[in-house]
């Protein structure tokens, strides 16, 4: 399994599903799982042993989109 092959059955399957599909990608995939992860506070070298991301400051990039409106000061208008 390429890259390449599963970004075509990304774009597939959001396109059968009425999803933009120039918004998704392979890289959707590790994008969604890294921040979900993020939110379910899983640890940092757990994600690393799925995603194989070698340097943690890439993942950190994710969970820090993650995680910006955990207890945010504008909660109450969210």
């Amino acid at each position: 399994m390429s890259g390449q092959w599963i970004g075509r059955v990304v774009k597939k399957y959001a396109g059968l599903i009425g999803l933009e599909v120039k918004d998704f990608g392979a890289h959707s995939l590790r994008s969604g799982f890294i921040t979900s992860a993020g939110e379910r506070d899983v640890q940092l070298y757990k994600i690393m042993e799925v995603t194989g991301q070698k340097d943690p400051r890439t993942v950190l990039r994710y969970l820090r989109r993650a995680n910006l409106f955990k207890n945010h000061a504008g909660d109450s208008f969210l």
